[in-house]
């Protein structure tokens, strides 16, 4: 069915988006903590081409010695409004996808 393929590309958006979200506050929260490395989310597009999002996390969480955060509070906050607007944006596909369903649902009934 063709009007699935958007509900799983929403889907994917939204769960990655909030993976990345997550990610980020955690790296925030931790700004002060002695020897944080802050983990890179990494977006990739799922195969097949078009068929939604997948996110990996990259970087260690503690390093050796007394090093102070590597947490970025400048790149950290751009981030997280940018994970924002990405999450944002597939709960719209989310939601005309549904509304559009929805009407030929009720056209076919």
């Amino acid at each position: 069915m063709m009007a699935m393929s958007p509900l799983s590309t929403a889907a994917s958006g939204i769960t990655a988006g909030l993976s990345a979200l997550s990610n980020s506050a955690h790296s925030i929260a931790n700004t002060s903590t002695r020897g944080f490395q802050p983990a890179q989310a990494n977006f990739s597009e799922s195969a097949p081409a078009g068929t939604g999002v997948s996110i990996s996390f990259q970087g260690q969480q503690l390093a050796s010695g007394d090093l102070p955060s590597g947490t970025n509070l400048e790149s950290e906050i751009t981030n997280s409004l940018v994970y924002k607007a990405q999450t944002q944006a597939s709960l719209s596909v989310l939601k005309t996808t549904d509304e559009t369903l929805g009407s030929l649902i009720n056209i076919k009934a």
